[in-house]
């Protein structure tokens, strides 16, 4: 809740009962087999219950659930289980009183602690608990959540911290799917993959012997938009076909001006297909389309039969690359026709999506280092004179003879000749690199991409999954670099003001024989070339500066901190 609070809309703005429930038997009609009251908060409408009876009555929805806050619930639920009500996902993003006060802006720990309970004595199974996971603030409590799930039929559903208007969202906030697990399976390794309909937005797991189960809601490391079967309703009639959307279709206003059925069916089936390939917000991924979707879009007026298959794609993504991609209906995943799937291209960007999922994390973190791969910390011109000089000897013509061994570098033979190091006889340790990068861009450019305006997309969201990407194929890109499996890999991007620049740290950490400063480096050095090309329609006038290692830990040589 925000601090001054939020201001309410008219009444006569808000849909009706008879409203809700004309577009409900609409909606069903055209297939829909499940209806959620969300909010805000659903249960403080005086006529819920009246609602939640009306739509159990209609022919073919199969499902009617309820998010709310949990103050009024156990007050409410008797009735709202007596009426028709199937399901339960209640808010809760602390277990410590002090801090949910300090969220919710009242008390009431305690009322939603008993409205859980009691939705468990009534049979419901599971009662889903939404925790949205924020750094700095209940990322500690995870363990607790999970135990939560011990003694319990509950789903304790974590869901990434996601961009919306006032919540202040910045990449340092968010925790991805990928630490959160790795964190839950430090406690219990034995933690166990259930499997999931395809439609689901949650990645669901379960510690052997507990009563309920844990899910992952990905929204922003792994969003689910190519699944996406939901349609969304405003209290005051709006539809939205993405929650992160700004664009919205008064239904309230076409219901009121008198329209018939097949009128807000065209209408309807207009909105959908006008949904986006991705949320309007920070997108990290885009998403799997449907070749023969693609090819033969839906009219408005088969949307209702056909919209769960209609949303997994979108006519706005660009022609030659929707001609290139084919999905793998079994498993869900794109590559391109005549490419192995090991390799699974992303989009015409070339940017390998393998092992991509979980590993989105926005942060730099402070403690992270750097580690030298292949150079000691040698001034630049001598590396450029050992690397790239022919230097003449006695009685040789200049450019005929093998450069000599230096005794900086470990890329070269006896002779001269660049060779990979044998790392074999090394042993493992803890390895961690730093490295920064800084892309000014102007004045004109830094202002579309602070307001997301770029055609291309989401510019900084973009850049950072490349610098990802990039470090983990340095050793394909750098020929002798060593192959090294990464644990992890950090890139975050800032604004600077002052600058009218875009300042890239990333950060890479191993346990192996070698470090991963090349790593850093290249993630860093892509994902300013990624803010560079998506910038360039704009501007040339695009400057990639400071590109540097700043710290390194781990090794033989020694830690390095640049002052």
């Amino acid at each position: 809740m925000p601090e001054e609070g939020v201001q309410l809309t008219p009444k006569s703005d808000l849909l009706t009962t008879r409203e809700i429930i004309t577009l409900a038997k609409l909606f069903v009609k055209e297939g829909v087999e499940k209806i959620r009251l969300t909010g805000g908060e659903p249960l403080i409408r005086p006529d819920v219950v009246d609602i939640v009876g009306q739509l159990h009555k209609l022919e073919g929805l199969k499902t009617i659930a309820v998010t709310t806050n949990g103050i009024n619930l156990t007050r409410l639920l008797p009735r709202l289980k007596e009426a028709g009500l199937n399901a339960i996902n209640i808010s809760l993003d602390t277990l410590v009183p002090a801090k949910f006060e300090f969220i919710v802006r009242r008390k009431g720990f305690h009322k939603v602690m008993e409205g859980i309970h009691k939705a468990t004595e009534l049979g419901y199974r599971p009662v889903k608990v939404n925790c949205v996971v924020m750094r700095g603030f209940n990322e500690d409590e995870l363990l607790g959540f999970v135990d939560f799930t011990k003694d319990l039929p509950l789903d304790v559903r974590f869901i990434e911290y996601m961009p919306f208007d006032g919540n202040k969202w910045n990449f340092k906030k968010m925790v991805s799917y990928k630490e959160m697990l790795d964190t839950i399976k430090q406690q219990w390794p034995e933690l166990e993959k259930l499997p999931c309909e395809a439609s689901s937005t949650a990645k669901s797991y379960k510690v052997p012997h507990f009563q309920g189960q844990i899910s992952f809601i990905t929204s922003m490391s792994e969003h689910f938009c190519g699944s996406c079967n939901r349609l969304r309703i405003t209290a005051d009639g709006n539809l939205k076909v993405c929650l992160f959307g700004n664009s919205e279709v008064s239904l309230r206003d076409h219901l009121r001006s008198g329209a018939s059925e097949e009128e807000l069916v065209q209408v309807i089936g207009a909105a959908v297909g006008r949904k986006k390939k991705q949320h309007a917000e920070p997108a990290l991924m885009l998403f799997p389309l449907s070749q023969d979707t693609l090819q033969n879009p839906p009219n408005s007026k088969q949307w209702g039969h056909t919209f769960s298959h209609w949303l997994t794609s979108r006519a706005s993504f660009p022609t030659q690359t929707r001609k290139a991609l084919m999905k793998n209906k079994l498993i869900g995943q794109l590559y391109l026709p005549g490419s192995c799937r090991e390799q699974q291209w992303h989009t015409t960007t070339g940017i390998l999506q393998t092992q991509l999922r979980g590993s989105c994390i926005f942060q730099k973190d402070a403690s992270s280092t750097f580690d030298p791969k292949c150079l000691e910390a040698s001034p630049v011109g001598q590396v450029s004179v050992d690397c790239h000089s022919k230097e003449a000897s006695p009685g040789s013509e200049l450019g005929t003879t093998v450069p000599r061994a230096s005794d900086s570098l470990t890329h070269t033979d006896e002779e001269g000749r660049a060779a990979m190091v044998d790392v074999g006889g090394k042993p493992d340790s803890r390895r961690s690199a730093v490295a920064v990068a800084v892309v000014r861009l102007g004045e004109k450019a830094f202002g579309m991409v602070r307001q997301n305006q770029m055609k291309k997309g989401d510019v900084l969201a973009v850049a950072q999954i490349a610098g990802i990407q990039g470090a983990k194929l340095t050793s394909q890109l750098i020929p002798l670099c060593h192959n090294i499996p990464l644990n992890h890999v950090e890139v975050s991007l800032s604004l600077d003001e002052d600058r009218c620049a875009v300042v890239i740290h990333s950060s890479c950490q191993t346990w192996g024989r070698t470090g991963v400063e090349m790593e850093a480096l290249t993630a860093a050095s892509l994902a300013a070339l990624t803010v560079y090309d998506m910038c360039k329609a704009v501007t040339h006038d695009i400057v990639i500066e400071e590109v540097k290692l700043l710290s390194k830990t781990g090794g033989q040589r020694g830690d390095f901190s640049r002052v």
